[in-house]
């Protein structure tokens, strides 16, 4: 089976139906204004960045490309869960789906690719920077950053969200729903880290297996999607032309996101270096004992 033609766009039709207050969320209160706070937060951080940047620059230089694919992240980040596309998501699947490629998949590799970890080491004073380290070789660090941890975190969490009850039981708790946006950040940076962050990684994989891990996860969306597309043992119930148009988004969408993530691998790749036969051996010659006990020339005059 194969997904249909992406469905017409649905914005402009979703804007007349967001409610004033929606009761699916009205935890109202804190929960209001946790759209606000993210914004914020979000821009603090890119603004730190920033800062550290232009300060690293000047000392021994940072790539403008990081600084700008972080910013990139940033924004695309701050406006999927700006207030106006959150109300849109929360009223139209399809936008939820764009609202989900956006936080846990291209936000998150622009954000990485940014390196900043290796601006915050660069920055910190050396104590705190050994300190850093210490943690980033820690043996919790070390299962988390595993490819395998990092696919079940991120591909098993789309699986979770829309095979069991837990996509119906958000649209009912906006503190779940909140963790759940979450969790989508945090294991789609988490899997976007793993796999192709320059950022210091503890027990970095070798490609072969960051690629297979890649693979695995292109196989679970694509499933998931045809899924949502069809309607089938997925725990979501809405109207189907909204769940035909997030299957095709997840579907096509998710391949554009993970085509990135495959570029972004294969440049970031750095081969080693093969070791060869010694200059002036062949394999079968046996070396001259004393040849072998002569002192090696000085190199001072």
């Amino acid at each position: 089976m194969t997904a249909a033609t992406v469905a017409p766009a649905v914005v402009p039709e979703v804007v007349a139906r967001v409610p004033a207050h929606d009761p699916a969320h009205g935890a109202g209160g804190m929960w209001s204004v946790l759209p606000l706070v993210s914004l914020v937060l979000i821009g603090l951080v890119a603004l730190g960045y920033l800062v550290l940047a232009a300060r690293e620059g000047r000392r021994r230089g940072w790539s403008p490309w990081r600084a700008a694919s972080f910013t990139t992240g940033a924004a695309l980040l701050g406006w999927a869960l700006s207030p106006g596309f959150d109300a849109l998501a929360d009223a139209d699947f399809g936008v939820h789906m764009a609202q989900h490629l956006l936080v846990a998949m291209l936000a998150p590799l622009a954000l990485v690719l940014g390196a900043p970890v290796t601006l915050l080491l660069r920055a910190l004073p050396p104590a705190r920077a050994r300190l850093l380290g210490c943690v980033l070789r820690s043996s919790p660090l070390h299962l988390l950053a595993h490819p395998v941890t990092a696919l079940l975190l991120s591909s098993g969490g789309l699986a979770a969200l829309y095979l069991t009850p837990l996509y119906a039981a958000t649209t009912t708790s906006e503190p779940l729903h909140a963790l759940v946006h979450v969790h989508l950040v945090a294991s789609g940076y988490l899997f976007a880290w793993v796999v192709v962050g320059p950022d210091p990684a503890p027990g970095r994989a070798t490609v072969r297996t960051r690629l297979v891990v890649l693979g695995v996860a292109v196989a679970v969306h694509a499933v998931v999607a045809q899924l949502l597309f069809a309607g089938l043992l997925v725990q979501v119930h809405e109207p189907v032309a909204e769940m035909q148009a997030a299957g095709n988004l997840m579907y096509f969408g998710g391949d554009v996101a993970e085509l990135l993530l495959a570029v972004a691998l294969l440049l970031t790749w750095k081969p080693g270096r093969r070791r060869g036969p010694s200059r002036g051996r062949s394999p079968g010659r046996r070396r001259n004992p004393a040849r072998a006990q002569a002192p090696a020339p000085s190199l001072t005059a």
